[in-house]
């Protein structure tokens, strides 16, 4: 049986499915499109599907143009869960969240699999992409797929291969940023590697799903925990006066042994903030205490509260308290560049500084309007983008630059805020104005 799938993967005869049309699972439907694949896409979001079947793309760094070339080639999107059955590939590209409880919240990829169970047949593979703890492929999906009385590496196929998009990053794309994969028995790990070496330019066998789902942890958890390391020595530089970024700029031109890592006002994305806690949660079932990943995630949890103190100090020095006091965030996007606001740390800094008693505006070119609430908090925020000027920039107290995106003119904002809280290290000169955070 996976002889027969093999084959029609490598003759591209086959059609994919890809269930999440996110900031994974859209790139991933125009690359296999783009190789000459039949592609349907799958999400429970009538508005996304609606725009896409229009041959519009709701994610900035994707081109509509992009979006209806897939169209023309004849790749469908639809919100019918049935049409699972005609697809040979199924690839699921969901949200991983926390809970309120900051634990792993599967709820998207068991959903998703109990959608797709009854449609089930012989002669399909399964490749989950969502970023998970070890374990979660044989322990959540593989019962439910036998439920069907189907055999995983005998009728049907069963793969982990972790996503490891990076939305914005023009160097790397979907085809050239090498991908993992594990199968569940060898039959399976062969199945993979020809769903996915027909579209990437080069495929990494593991040795095991759990294999897979670890590297995926590990990539991330390696970036948590140097920018808290980061995030920490910017603190102590800050109480020697020396300016970190300089340090940080100065550390890279050794040519070995140091990789550059920069502090910033929190961690954001759907990766970085997320990902430690799912290893933490699943090593607690082996006993076993994550002491140095879990001290990053405080370090790194604790920079909106430095920021706002960097802020409060700022305004003490004019006299002025945060109560009362006019506050523009410049960058709500979690990094520079795109309009992802996932974990954003700029929503953070918002709660707290309003609950503070400041008036707070924003502006971000990449998100013109801002929708957010927390049902747990009660914070809410809808508000639209402000246009930077000589004018607006004075009517502020402080203007808290939070993401530090290219299209903002540093220049106008320096020559007219009154004050500058920096957090991503813009200003390198030396500045009365300008407060380093």
């Amino acid at each position: 049986m996976h002889q027969l799938l093999v084959q029609r993967l490598n003759e591209k005869q086959s059609i994919i499915g890809i269930f999440g049309l996110g900031y994974v699972g859209l790139p991933l439907l125009l690359r296999y499109t783009e190789a000459g694949y039949r592609v349907i896409g799958f999400d429970i979001d009538e508005q996304k599907i609606k725009t896409l079947s229009e041959g519009r793309s709701y994610i900035e760094h994707i081109s509509n143009s992009s979006v209806k070339n897939a169209i023309n080639e004849g790749s469908t999107v639809t919100t019918d869960f049935s049409k699972a059955g005609e697809v040979d590939a199924l690839i699921i590209c969901v949200p991983t969240p926390l809970n309120k409880f900051r634990e792993p919240d599967l709820s998207y990829v068991t959903e998703t699999t109990d959608a797709l169970v009854p449609h089930l047949r012989a002669g399909q593979i399964i490749s989950l992409e969502s970023t998970t703890y070890p374990g979660t492929t044989e322990e959540e999906l593989l019962p439910r797929i036998e439920s069907t009385g189907l055999i995983a590496g005998k009728d049907i196929f069963l793969v982990y291969s972790p996503e490891r998009e990076d939305p914005g990053n023009e160097k790397y794309t979907t085809r050239t940023i090498p991908k993992i994969c594990g199968g569940h028995t060898s039959a399976c790990l062969e199945a993979g590697l020809a769903l996915y070496r027909q579209v990437i330019d080069k495929v990494v066998p593991v040795s095991s799903t759990r294999a897979a789902e670890l590297t995926k942890l590990l990539e991330n958890i390696h970036r948590a925990v140097n920018i808290g390391l980061v995030n920490e020595m910017k603190i102590v530089a800050d109480k020697m006066d020396i300016d970190i970024h300089e340090v940080i700029r100065a550390a890279a031109t050794k040519p070995f042994g140091f990789v550059p890592y920069y502090p910033g006002p929190g961690l954001g994305g759907h990766c970085i903030p997320i990902d430690p806690f799912y290893l933490t949660w699943k090593a607690r079932e082996y006993g076993v205490h994550t002491r140095f990943i879990e001290l990053a995630g405080e370090v790194n949890s604790s920079m909106p509260d430095y920021v706002v103190s960097k802020v409060s100090t700022a305004l003490n020095t004019a006299k002025k308290a945060i109560n009362g006091s006019k506050i523009i965030i410049l960058g709500v996007a979690y990094k520079k560049n795109v309009d992802d606001m996932r974990e954003s740390p700029s929503l953070a800094l918002i709660h707290k500084l309003t609950s503070m008693g400041a008036t707070l505006a924003y502006s971000d070119p990449h998100i013109p309007v801002l929708k957010c609430s927390d049902s747990h908090t009660g914070f809410n925020v809808d508000a639209f983008s402000t246009e930077l000027s000589a004018k607006t920039l004075k009517e502020f107290d402080v203007v808290l630059i939070a993401t530090n995106h290219d299209k903002f003119d540093y220049d106008l904002i320096h020559e007219h805020a009154n004050i500058i809280v920096d957090t991503r290290g813009v200003y390198l000169e030396p500045s009365t104005k300008v407060v380093k955070a």
